[in-house]
């Protein structure tokens, strides 16, 4: 790929052109490589992964890694968080010119309507049940808060292994505090690779998907109505979202990246990042999954490790260690959770 203009090179920084790749892969390698090297691939300036050495401007040296990561995700977290925001402001339109007219029941007289409100909990729990039935390949679920009750877990079992032997495959979305639960191990064990799970510092609030034709969001604060949505747009756009967090999860075998900074776990780097957004701890206990209590001891363990007297103090020593940047890989999670109890759901673990 030798002699690319600008315009042929139609591509972010997540994926490169096999050209880029190599020349960028010999910099960071090699520490600089010859400006000459880059007349092939204009894209690497063009996005700041090469830049000319300052002290001889015949050789273009790299960008680190790690910052075009942070760079990246940070792309990424506000893409996605912009994208939440506009569903957020479609349903609460939907639900505005809704309660102008009868009610969505009675003005459709139809059960395959594009959406409906499911008010109540054993309404829902009749869609989840009619949805788990005529599942046949895949259920996607979003699974906010923390560790996940033992209780819940039971009770929803015989749904889950119920999709298990029908061979429906199942992937789940759990915030990082969830690995703690001894409860949803022991469930994962038991679905062997019927389920796949992984982890996030962050999620959106619950969302079931079931063979991307149904899906099901909060809609209340107080969890007592639920949105049954099957416009297909609408449910392209939401298995769209969870395939983008997905890809930004990492899996729950898997162990959370080093923060690279000691004494200073993953958890106290996404507590950091929030902090230096100006978030109060109970807003960042809430999106963590995490009591206020145990976020309020992170905090005074960052204190401690940073040399922080104050919290004024504190924000000034995240920045000054980089800890103030894009941490986690998903969306806010500040909406209500959805109006499904866990009790018999298959998948609301």
């Amino acid at each position: 790929m030798s002699g690319h203009g600008a315009e042929e090179h139609p591509h972010g920084a997540d994926r490169l052109c096999e050209a880029g790749d190599r020349v960028y892969s010999r910099a960071v390698r090699r520490g600089r490589v010859p400006r000459r090297d880059a007349d092939a691939v204009p894209c690497l300036l063009e996005l700041a992964l090469l830049h000319p050495d300052p002290d001889d401007m015949d050789w273009l040296v790299p960008t680190s890694p790690q910052e075009v990561m942070t760079r990246l995700l940070r792309g990424i977290y506000d893409e996605v968080s912009a994208s939440q925001g506009r569903m957020g402001s479609a349903v609460a339109a939907f639900e505005w010119y809704a309660g102008l007219g009868p009610p969505l029941s009675q003005a459709s007289g139809a059960e395959g309507t594009a959406i409906r409100v499911l008010d109540g909990d054993s309404r829902i729990q009749g869609a989840l049940d009619e949805a788990t039935q005529a599942c046949t390949r895949e259920v996607l679920t979003v699974q906010p808060g923390g560790i996940r009750p033992e209780h819940e877990l039971t009770e929803g079992l015989h749904r889950a292994m119920a999709l298990r032997r029908r061979g429906v495959r199942m992937r789940d979305l759990y915030t990082h505090v969830a690995r703690h639960g001894q409860g949803l191990l022991n469930y994962l064990e038991l679905m062997g690779d019927s389920v796949e799970a992984r982890t996030l510092d962050e999620v959106i609030d619950r969302l079931i998907v079931f063979d991307r034709t149904v899906a099901f969001i909060p809609a209340n604060a107080d969890r007592t109505i639920a949105l049954e949505l099957r416009h297909p747009g609408l449910v392209h756009y939401l298995v769209t979202v969870f395939e983008r967090f997905w890809r930004l999860a990492i899996p729950l075998t898997a162990p959370l990246p080093d923060t690279g900074i000691e004494g200073i776990s993953h958890r106290e780097q996404s507590i950091a990042a929030l902090l230096a957004e100006g978030h109060q701890d109970a807003v960042i206990a809430e999106r963590l999954g995490i009591s206020v209590r145990t976020c309020r001891a992170h905090i005074a363990k960052l204190s401690e490790t940073l040399g922080a007297a104050s919290r004024t103090q504190l924000g000034v020593r995240i920045a000054q260690v980089g800890l103030d940047g894009p941490s986690r890989t998903a969306g806010v999670s500040s909406s209500p959770s959805l109006s499904v109890p866990d009790q018999g759901s298959p998948t609301a673990r």
